[in-house]
């Protein structure tokens, strides 16, 4: 695994490691007497006289709340990249749409993971209805370069949601820049602090800030970071088309957040190799993944690209049954959707439909619970989900 604590950013001259940016990052310099993360800003509108200038007009279009949050993710996906541009979004859908809907035009062809978020296919059926051809290969192998020719976008998702395949991000986004085709990485998963996509050759880094990058399971937000001035100036456009922009509360919290990130980062994913350790034990357990795992499939490719190696682990169970006793069982772990936080959660995922996964699939987040604790609950709630 490539180094996971020190970069180089504006925090300070030389190596700066990871807990040190997280709790700095996006901070303003300091004003006596005044907060060191200024509070929410709470307007539709602000004092303009005469010429519109200066950053703030009207709430769609910005807010000095974004602003801050804007420059905290940007240092942690792009360290030392003035050139880099951040904007925040309502969600992480909101964020994905506009990547795809500003960058596309009826006779373009993209090419999206057959095997991610399972909203990509309502995704696709709206680009198809305006007039793009949609083409799709999975995750791993890095199939997608079989279906590349020609495209104007190829939007990865590494690893994947839920299965956790990995692809080689700067393989594929050399074969992809040398036809002129643009490239955007889901890095929802790996988060920045598990791996820097644009470092890796993407021109977008999309995220859904709900998950572990606030952590609490109380925001929902998303993110675009991009390299190229003119395509995120098209992605800012959508943004206020749309309106799809986060509330002044939801990017402080957001904001606040992101100082414990190295802190939960390290632990989850810690805990999450030790479950995943825990479960390959288990004879009942099939198709386990978890990109930290020596023998699993993404091991080699993951060690390259992240740093870090997520909080999701993935398994099947024999049975749909199965599968739901075990949850039932669990006492340290909620059953509930999304993933990232710091309460561990699990769900057969096959209840919404749009994964293609065995019935008994779990997709499990792990939290920031004792390692101990958590592993014991598991495998408790295993022994007692076969009776």
């Amino acid at each position: 695994m490539s180094d996971a604590t020190v970069g180089e950013g504006p925090v300070g001259e030389g190596p700066v490691g990871d807990g040190t940016r997280a709790v700095r990052a996006g901070l303003p310099e300091p004003v006596k007497h005044e907060p060191t993360l200024p509070g929410p800003v709470f307007a539709a509108h602000f004092h303009l006289p005469g010429e519109v200038t200066g950053p703030y007009s009207y709430g769609r279009d910005d807010n000095p709340t974004w602003t801050l949050l804007e420059n905290a993710i940007g240092e942690l996906e792009a360290p030392g990249r003035p050139d880099v541009e951040t904007l925040v979004f309502a969600s992480g859908m909101a964020a994905i749409s506009a990547v795809l809907f500003s960058q596309l035009r009826a006779g373009d062809a993209v090419v999206l993971p057959s095997d991610g978020y399972q909203a990509l296919p309502l995704v696709r059926a709206q680009l198809e209805a305006y007039g793009v051809e949609v083409r799709t290969a999975p995750t791993g192998g890095d199939a997608q370069l079989e279906v590349l020719e020609g495209a104007r976008l190829l939007w990865l998702e590494s690893p994947s949601n839920p299965g956790l395949d990995v692809c080689d991000i700067r393989r594929l986004a050399v074969a992809a820049h040398a036809q002129g085709t643009l490239v955007a990485v889901d890095n929802t998963v790996a988060t920045p602090l598990g791996q820097r996509p644009l470092a890796l050759g993407a021109d977008f880094a999309v995220a859904s800030g709900t998950k572990q990058l606030t952590g609490h399971g109380d925001v929902l937000l998303g993110y675009v970071a991009g390299r190229d001035a003119g395509a995120m100036a098209a992605v800012r456009r959508w943004r206020k088309i749309v309106g799809a922009i986060p509330g002044p509360m939801e990017a402080w919290l957001a904001h606040r957040s992101i100082a414990t990130l190295q802190l939960r980062v390290d632990r989850q994913n810690a805990t999450a190799l030790a479950v995943a350790e825990a479960l390959r034990q288990r004879p009942e357990i099939t198709g386990l993944r978890h990109p930290g795992l020596p023998d699993d499939p993404a091991h080699t490719i993951a060690s390259r690209q992240m740093r870090r190696y997520g909080c999701v682990v993935s398994f099947t169970l024999p049975t749909r049954a199965r599968a739901e006793r075990f949850l039932a069982a669990l006492r340290l772990v909620e059953d509930a959707t999304s993933f990232g936080g710091v309460r561990s959660t699990a769900e057969r995922r096959g209840r919404w439909g749009g994964d293609a996964v065995p019935e008994g699939f779990v997709r499990m987040s792990v939290g920031a619970e004792d390692p101990e604790d958590l592993v014991a609950d598991i495998l408790r709630a295993l022994d007692e989900s076969a009776r």
